[in-house]
């Protein structure tokens, strides 16, 4: 099993997630492409810091808005995705080759993530820009999102991706953070979850109905209070089910 949590989430003097200590306990790095947060200096310190640990640093590609820290959807035409997906990728595997790594997976982030898992045209926006960059590259997504559908078509690489503390809607979908209860913040829950979904493949929906999920990689995120406290209890509760964790891809130092 991958465990994988966002990380450069800052910008300039803010920082937005614990990058160090969250390193010490992930297995792959999303790093922010500096769209919906994230700079130069940010990328650089933690593709730096990712490449000495031996972490699998991927792209966590979003629509333009820092405002809105890319959680809100953007109807933005298909062919400027492509682009926009693109120079993310290769901003961030330009830090990445930089401090000895690369970068060897893509993720979207939030508005994006989500509005692919049905949204037919702008997920063959993301995946002809990762098929156009490298075509070797995995890509996290939800199980059954049209994305990881298209991703596959296309001869990339798909990983199933669960969720440690978000909730589930019945159709395996995440519920939106504007709805109560879209976040989970009891820590034990949240480790509880994360054990059933690596050993029994499922997750209790919002509505007590079981939902398949079978991840390959499970997202810890470090944005939540008490992430990296969350993210430690994880690990070590996966360590403990009898559960080996490992980077779904290689890195560098492996390639």
């Amino acid at each position: 099993m991958d465990l994988n949590s966002d990380l450069g989430e800052g910008f300039g003097i803010w920082p937005l997630t614990h990058d160090d200590a969250l390193l010490d306990i992930v297995t792959s790095a999303n790093v922010a492409c500096g769209f919906h947060a994230g700079d130069p200096s940010v990328l650089r310190k933690v593709t730096t810091r990712a490449a000495e640990r031996g972490i699998a640093v991927g792209a966590q590609v979003a629509y333009r808005d820092l405002p809105g820290f890319g959680r809100r959807f953007i109807d933005v035409d298909p062919a400027e995705l492509v682009n926009d997906v693109i120079y993310q990728i290769a901003a961030l595997d330009g830090f990445a080759r930089v401090a000895g790594t690369r970068v060897s997976y893509v993720k979207p982030h939030g508005a994006l993530y989500n509005a692919i898992v049905q949204h037919a045209e702008q997920a063959a926006a993301v995946v002809e820009a990762v098929r156009t960059y490298d075509a070797s590259l995995p890509v996290l997504g939800l199980p059954g999102s049209e994305w990881l559908r298209q991703a596959e078509a296309a001869g990339l690489r798909p990983i199933r991706e669960a969720f440690a503390d978000r909730a589930y809607t019945p159709e395996g979908t995440l519920v939106s953070r504007r709805q109560p209860g879209s976040v989970i913040h009891d820590a034990d829950e949240v480790v509880r979850r994360v054990v059933r979904m690596a050993t029994e493949g499922t997750v209790t929906a919002i509505d007590g109905s079981v939902v398949q999920v079978e991840p390959e990689s499970v997202c810890v995120h470090g944005d939540t209070p008490g992430a990296v406290e969350i993210a430690r209890g994880v690990r070590e509760a996966l360590v403990a089910a009898g559960v080996s964790l490992s980077p779904f891809t290689s890195t560098a130092e492996d390639a």
